[in-house]
């Protein structure tokens, strides 16, 4: 049992606590402008940033993500007859709603603060207290603040830090111990409970990260293994400000990629000796393991499922008739308990049906690759050139796994992947939870960088097209440019006001492996 940590300075959760300490004595004077009173404790929980492992967490997959130097803290005192939730920045309203932590949750009319709300309410800390079979505290009135820097939907997990950060500063007020791991996995259903879909990653990584190590995150239960980077890693972030319009089409692209997985799943199930009945129950591609094993043995049971793949499910299209066929069962029937899946099989009949080999064939895949990458990273026999180069190679076979298979790239991604490798890196691959694009309208950018450490990697994330760089430190200044002559990434900065110059650290940043979630009293 690893209890989440409380700390009385800084020291313990960041690199460079004096390059911090100004934002906290902010939001302190801050919360005692506005509260007439200092806060009792301040939480933290860092962004998100995957290594390698994409779209495999959901299928019950391990991933392999590190924390991010930025973070989202909440300051908290309990004060008041309602739950006043405000933030330091002038952006974000101040919203209260009352104490009763079984109020309903309006969606329709969401806002910032609906994340403190479900971290505190039924998916939140009353919840998990009730699943320990704990008297709950009775409800208070309380005061909160709220600073977040992991910049929103750019695929940072902006939303998994603040759920986390709330929940810790429940922890710390009501005086609960709690569990790392546990916290991550109700944060998890805390998010759900917005309506955000999580696999669970972003929650985990947040409250177990450690400094200067990244982490192998497996779940069912939730665990995580550390994993030592390269020495020198150094990963540099930047977005391209593209945009998606995630949640009104996610039955085209998030969610069809579930159900394609799932009918993957049961139709693999079929061919390797299922019952048509056992099939259908089957929820995941880890699923599917222990009938890979009675076909196939004993052995890597990754490299058996991608061959039972190849062998098994064809390539193109499946439709509805020849699914229904092969399971004994309508598709209405399988997921008449999901809304969601439901309107994604009504949406697969306008193109045709499901592309089940290419979805199954990159779970199995990647989940492979992440396992090889720890295992380069923990080698003992490679040198650290090796290494990089290995890993780089990781990223490049990952990146094209999701562009040709989970079709989960796009032309902007595909170049800005090819304008890094130009630069200097060694691998690179887009990186997000929901990382489809459609509608995309870029915003083009110049993005020189001065760094005194040598290129690395480069992770072109979607949602908002993000780009991550590793980089290895050596005493070599290397000024790289983000441009595609011809191919749209041109230094058009302040080209249409979203993208100002003092804002480039915002969207361009370094940050090495970070530390996890934390209660601070200071």
């Amino acid at each position: 049992m690893h209890l989440v940590p409380e700390y009385t300075n800084l020291d313990s959760s960041y690199e460079q606590p004096a390059a911090v300490a100004d934002r906290f004595s902010q939001l302190r004077d801050a919360f005692t402008k506005r509260f007439g009173d200092a806060p009792e404790l301040i939480s933290r929980a860092p962004g998100r940033v995957n290594l390698i492992g994409e779209h495999i967490d959901y299928e019950g997959y391990g991933v392999l993500p590190m924390a991010i130097k930025q973070d989202t803290v909440v300051a908290i005192r309990k004060g008041g007859t309602k739950l006043t939730i405000s933030n330091m920045s002038d952006e974000y309203p101040v919203v209260e709603y009352d104490t009763d932590p079984k109020q309903e949750v309006d969606l329709s009319n969401r806002t910032w603060a609906t994340y403190f709300l479900c971290a505190y309410k039924a998916s939140g800390v009353f919840e998990m207290l009730d699943a320990r079979k704990e008297t709950a505290p009775d409800p208070v009135g309380l005061q909160i603040m709220v600073h977040g820097i992991v910049p929103t939907g750019s695929g940072l997990s902006s939303s998994a830090a603040i759920v986390c950060s709330c929940m810790l500063a429940l922890v710390g007020s009501y005086g609960l111990s709690a569990d790392r791991a546990e916290v991550a996995e109700w944060a998890a259903k805390a998010e759900n409970y917005v309506g955000v879909a999580s696999g669970g990653m972003d929650q985990a990584i947040s409250m177990m990260a450690m400094m200067g190590v990244a982490m192998l995150v497996d779940f069912n239960p939730v665990r995580a293994t550390d994993v030592v980077l390269p020495a020198g890693c150094t990963f540099v972030l930047a977005n391209s400000m593209a945009t998606s319009e995630k949640a009104a089409g996610a039955h085209k692209r998030f969610n069809m990629r579930v159900v394609e997985c799932r009918l993957a799943a049961a139709m693999l199930a079929v061919a390797l000796g299922a019952t048509k009945e056992k099939a259908v129950e089957i929820k995941t591609l880890k699923d599917v393991e222990p009938f890979v094993t009675e076909k196939f043995g004993a052995g890597n049971v990754l490299a058996h499922a991608a061959n039972a793949v190849r062998e098994h499910l064809h390539s193109g299209l499946y439709t509805h008739e020849e699914i229904e066929t092969s399971l004994g069962a309508s598709l209405e029937k399988i997921f008449a308990d999901s809304a969601m899946a439901l309107k994604v099989v009504s949406y697969a009949k306008e193109v045709g049906g499901f592309k089940l080999h290419d979805r199954a064939q990159h779970v199995y895949e990647e989940a492979g690759r992440v396992h090889t990458f720890k295992g380069v990273c923990d080698s003992e026999s490679e040198t650290p050139e090796s290494k990089l180069a290995l890993v780089g190679a990781l990223m490049e076979a990952s990146h094209a796994s999701c562009d040709k298979l989970y079709e989960c790239s796009c032309p902007e991604l595909n170049q800005l992947v090819v304008a890094a490798k130009a630069a200097g890196a060694l691998g690179a691959r887009l990186t997000d939870v929901d990382s489809f694009m459609t509608k995309v309208k870029a915003t083009y950018y110049d993005a020189m960088i001065k760094a005194h450490e040598q290129l690395l990697m480069a992770h072109p994330s979607a949602s908002r097209l993000l780009v991550q760089r590793a980089v290895s430190t050596n005493e070599l200044e290397i000024e790289f440019s983000l441009v595609v002559n011809g191919g749209g990434y041109k230094p058009l900065l302040d080209m249409d006001g979203r993208v100002k110059e003092d804002a480039l650290g915002e969207i361009m940043f370094a940050s090495k492996p970070a530390s996890g979630a934390a209660i601070l009293r200071i």
